[in-house]
């Protein structure tokens, strides 16, 4: 079967999670990823949490379907060599600094006069243009300066994080979303290429919703809530009686209405100054104390299945464990097993999103360290010696 993105070619010089997940998705629906890596080093990612025979089992997933190359890009022949790839590849994504790939005479400019079809994303934590272009940025910078941080935790305490590293994978999406843009416009347009900047603070800021409208028109500054979302109510987590959360989320109008008869409140669910949003915005607390006294008397389970049988959305707040044992993750292939180097294999997630004709697949495994250099090199001509005096040099 081939699939949506068979015959690009995808050169991948990001490290790490941001420009990495990008080319993941790419890879999952069909494109050669050719992954530059560090001689000896490698991918900083490789060695991030619990490791396994000393490689994270968080690559199995990261840098799956991927080859990877290894080399230095500081040297004259490992720029000569992403020249070579240039010329022959689609998309090229890059999530150094800005100047960075200028520096080394890998900018955009140079490699589209080689390849004018080139289509190069640039994911960095500001962005190619503005006052703080050359600034250091990682993905909890984007996440403070995109607002996120602000609303994440309780109100009077510190900012927490999400738990995960949201700007980086948020801005790899935005880069997936550009990069096919651009690809449509170069099939339109004759074969021309383009630069997608996508910068971390970006991606998260588009995803803050009502965070500046309402700044701009009452001078309201949203603060964090907690588990609740202000103005949008009933949504919350509720304790209940075996001492676990209940996710109910009752906000539609007519969702509301059975919420409330369910757990026997009928007189709230007929008095007509709760119909709308807008009511039960003014009355959240006493909403979700009706709310919290029904889930306090009724285990997590009961309450599930009360709220289920009401057509109420409601959930539990899942762990590793959940995830793993869960019979609708497994019904919908999310999730995978990995084969590792050493034979044995590690759970992973599936492939996002599932297209009915050419769904994604998993092709290779993720590769080791510079596991297909001789590969790639030869062929672009470069020789097994030549191969062998760039490793004497460090320059593969």
């Amino acid at each position: 079967m081939s699939l949506p993105l068979s015959g690009l070619r995808v050169i991948e010089l990001g490290q790490l999670i941001a420009g990495p997940f990008a080319s993941k998705i790419l890879a999952e629906f069909g494109a050669d990823v050719i992954k530059i890596e560090p001689p000896k080093t490698g991918d900083p990612l490789r060695t991030w949490r619990l490791l396994h025979e000393g490689t994270s089992v968080w690559w199995a997933a990261h840098a799956r379907n991927k080859r990877s190359v290894t080399l230095d890009l500081r040297q004259p022949e490992g720029q000569e060599v992403i020249r070579k790839l240039a010329a022959d590849a689609d998309i090229l994504i890059e999530n150094f600094r800005p100047g960075a790939m200028e520096k080394w005479g890998l900018g955009f400019k140079d490699l589209h006069a080689i390849n004018p079809k080139l289509i190069m994303l640039r994911v960095s934590g500001y962005g190619q243009s503005g006052p703080y272009r050359d600034r250091p940025g990682f993905g909890v910078i984007g996440e403070a300066m995109g607002g996120l941080r602000y609303l994440s935790g309780e109100p009077g305490r510190p900012p927490v994080r999400v738990g995960v590293s949201i700007g980086d994978t948020l801005s790899g999406l935005h880069g997936v979303i550009g990069v096919m843009m651009a690809l449509r416009h170069r099939e339109q347009q004759g074969g021309v290429g383009q630069e997608v900047d996508v910068a971390l603070y970006e991606s998260v800021f588009n995803m803050m919703e009502s965070l500046l409208p309402e700044y701009s028109k009452f001078g309201v500054i949203r603060q964090p809530s907690g588990a609740s979302m202000p103005g949008i109510v009933p949504t919350n987590a509720y304790l209940c009686k075996d001492g676990r959360y209940a996710l109910i989320a009752g906000n539609g109008d007519s969702i509301y209405k059975r919420l409330m008869e369910a757990i026997g409140r009928t007189d709230l669910a007929s008095d007509p100054n709760l119909a709308n949003n807008v009511g039960r915005a003014a009355n959240a607390e006493m909403i979700d104390a009706a709310i919290s006294a029904y889930t306090e008397q009724h285990s997590l389970d009961d309450v599930l299945e009360k709220m289920n049988q009401a057509g109420v959305p409601a959930g539990k707040s899942y762990d590793a464990a959940d995830i793993a044992h869960d019979p609708h993750y497994q019904a919908r292939d999310m999730i995978l097993d990995a084969t590792l180097p050493d034979g044995s294999t590690v759970q992973v997630p599936g492939i996002v999103p599932k297209l009915s004709q050419t769904p994604g697949q998993i092709t290779r495994p993720a590769p080791e360290l510079g596991q297909h250099t001789a590969e790639v090199l030869t062929g672009l001509g470069i020789d097994a010696a030549q191969q062998a005096q760039w490793k004497e040099r460090g320059i593969i």
